[in-house]
């Protein structure tokens, strides 16, 4: 509909698509022992159930958005939020590890239809100065949410049980489902039949998914053996072949002209590393309930320090862009993001001490994630044509599921390392597993100084704003 304009109760809906998310991803953290314990199922299989849904939300999200931007974004989105009930009930009802895996990868899938359709929504619907504010307040669920997952996982397991964690996610779906409704469908207008890119989704999908094997069981298999060596070489030509492929096809699933643009570049490659940087909550939240006591409830009590600077420093953000452009707050972002997580990097200190530097980390950690989250993402969709925003917002996307994915899986690697050589050596295990995090925040930092333009605003901003 060309002359629609959004409105907050769209807005609303659409962040809660992207809690529901956040929810289900983040907050099984909390609950790694207690779910161990339940199920009886090894730590391995309990590693994977929490990593696989951002795993597979990272390599479907791409086909996701150019899906939407064919089929319907809002279509797409209620398929989203159908998919996330249907993955949180198996997991809610789970014996085993069969149902709870299989509820994880359908999360997945939920997590990657509804990111890029909402943000291509926004695009469409929300123009001038009402796209930085829905921006804002889309960031707010998605990068606001890991800060509140925490806390919620770690509330919901103390009081009831990580089942919960699930079942609560369902009506939050509901409700977004019913918000969502009625929403004049947007996409790609065109008379000419829009062929599906088989075999770009094809060679992508098998690229990723040997690259995130062997960072996940490098260290298990060993990095010489021949499995891993043969999935590096597999990744290797895979890859190859889909840019090769993407080159040649007129309707690709990734539309590579987008990174022609350095800012659009700037935005991916810190986007990835920064959800890195996230994955330190997989090594923080277990590492203070084994090595310093803590149960549940006070590992997310820890966390409520993040939640609350996220939350409220992420319209500054917004605000800071609007006045000096996107380089800004994004250099602001990445650099506080990586003093914080160095902050919980210091496990030599004693109980009392560390514990007060991680709060205190979690929470400038939490102003760098809300300074960077509204410009990055503005920079990365908010300019795009209306025909490449599916794409566009999937990529960027995709960067953020398969960083926090990587960032979980190497941390976890390094750090398992270390115990496997030492199974005392906690908080050697833990410090270098968030040093992981501390390197790819500074890289991030790198990423915008080099390629993020010096510009005082975004003169594409302006253009629209106008």
């Amino acid at each position: 509909m060309k002359n629609y304009k959004g409105n907050d109760r769209l807005l609303f809906g659409m962040i809660l698509g992207v809690a529901t998310y956040w929810l289900f991803a983040s907050s099984i953290t909390a609950g790694v022992p207690q779910l161990d314990q339940d199920l009886g199922i090894s730590s391995s299989v309990v590693n994977t159930a929490v990593s696989i849904t951002a795993l597979i939300c990272g390599v479907s999200i791409i086909t996701a958005g150019s899906i939407a931007d064919k089929v319907g974004r809002v279509k797409i989105t209620q398929f989203g939020f159908i998919l996330s009930i249907i993955g949180s009930i198996l997991c809610t009802i789970a014996q085993g590890q069969t149902l709870l895996i299989i509820g994880r990868v359908i999360q997945g899938l939920s997590g990657a239809f509804i990111m890029p359709a909402t943000l291509a929504l926004i695009n469409a619907y929300y123009p001038g100065e009402a796209r930085p504010r829905a921006l804002s307040f889309w960031s707010l669920a998605s990068w606001g949410g890991s800060g509140i997952a925490n806390f919620f996982g770690g509330a919901v397991v103390s009081a009831l049980s990580w089942r919960w964690i699930f079942g609560l996610t369902v009506p939050v779906a509901l409700i977004g489902m019913f918000l969502v409704k009625g929403t004049p469908e947007s996409k790609i207008n065109s008379v000419e039949k829009q062929k599906v890119d088989y075999f770009g989704i094809i060679t992508l999908v098998l690229s990723l998914l040997s690259l995130n094997l062997v960072v996940t069981n490098g260290g298990e298999w060993g990095w010489t053996s021949a499995p891993i060596l043969s999935l590096i070489v597999a990744f290797i030509i895979l890859f190859a072949l889909f840019l090769f492929i993407e080159n040649r096809n007129v309707a690709p699933i990734v539309d590579l002209s987008l990174f022609r643009s350095k800012g659009y570049n700037a935005a991916v490659i810190s986007n990835f590393l920064l959800n890195m940087c996230a994955g330190c909550l997989f090594i923080l939240i277990p590492y203070v309930q084994t090595a310093r006591g803590l149960t549940s409830f006070q590992s997310g009590l820890l966390t409520i320090g993040y939640l609350v600077t996220i939350v409220t420093t992420i319209r500054v953000g917004e605000k800071v862009m609007l006045k000096k452009g996107a380089r800004m707050p994004m250099i602001i972002g990445t650099l506080m993001a990586a003093i914080g997580i160095l902050l919980m990097a210091l496990t030599f200190l004693p109980t009392t001490i560390y514990l007060v530097s991680s709060f205190i980390g979690l929470a400038i950690m939490g102003v760098g994630f809300g300074f960077y989250a509204t410009p990055s993402t503005n920079t990365a969709v908010g300019n795009v044509p209306q025909e490449k925003a599916g794409s566009a917002s999937g990529i960027y996307k995709m960067a953020s599921s398969l960083g926090g994915s990587f960032g979980i899986a190497i941390s976890g690697a390094v750090s398992t390392a270390i115990l496997m050589n030492n199974n005392k050596a906690q908080n050697l295990a833990g410090g270098f597993g968030l040093g992981v995090s501390v390197i790819a925040g500074f890289i991030s930092l790198v990423a915008v100084l080099v390629l993020v333009p010096k510009k005082k605003k975004n003169e594409n901003s302006q253009k629209r704003a106008a």
